[in-house]
């Protein structure tokens, strides 16, 4: 992977200027081929990475094993695409093994998430069945750790 995307991936909140010198380059070139990524679409959006736990929020995320029959002119994309339109689906993938889908779905409480499934994922023309997993703590999250030990100011004791 290009150097300047790697720098973007571990912190997209770096100035330009920076990068500029951390990759030995002229400024307008810096900008220039990251306006070309956004352009062609290999940077689809900016995010910060939140520890969740810490906040307040009244949601819930699952993690839903799906499997599906391909359609005969679209293969998985056609259904793979549909179920990503639903505005609970943060996350699809195509995996290998004994389930064809990964998502990561979003609701208030479990019974939103349950009535996703049972009422809007399950019903689906080529969906055969679900499995739903749903995430109770975070421990590492797009290869950030969200909990860090807070080092003991204590004196320690010696018997």
């Amino acid at each position: 992977m290009d150097e300047l995307l790697k720098i973007l991936q571990a912190n997209a909140t770096e100035s330009r200027e920076n990068i500029a010198k951390m990759l030995n380059l002229p400024l307008a070139e810096v900008n220039q081929r990251i306006a070309d990524y956004e352009k062609r679409g290999v940077i689809r959006g900016y995010q910060a990475v939140l520890n969740e736990d810490q906040l307040d929020l009244d949601r819930v995320t699952a993690v839903i094993e799906v499997k599906v029959t391909p359609q005969r002119e679209g293969g998985f994309n056609t259904i793979a695409e549909r179920i990503s339109r639903f505005p609970e689906v943060r996350s699809a993938y195509l995996m290998s093994g004994s389930y064809d889908l990964l998502l990561f779905v979003e609701g208030r409480n479990l019974r939103e998430v349950a009535a996703f499934v049972s009422e809007r994922l399950s019903p689906l023309e080529g969906v055969l069945s679900t499995s739903t997993h749903f995430m109770l703590k975070t421990y590492k999250r797009f290869g950030v750790l969200m909990h860090q030990d807070t080092p003991d100011e204590r004196l320690s004791i010696a018997p």
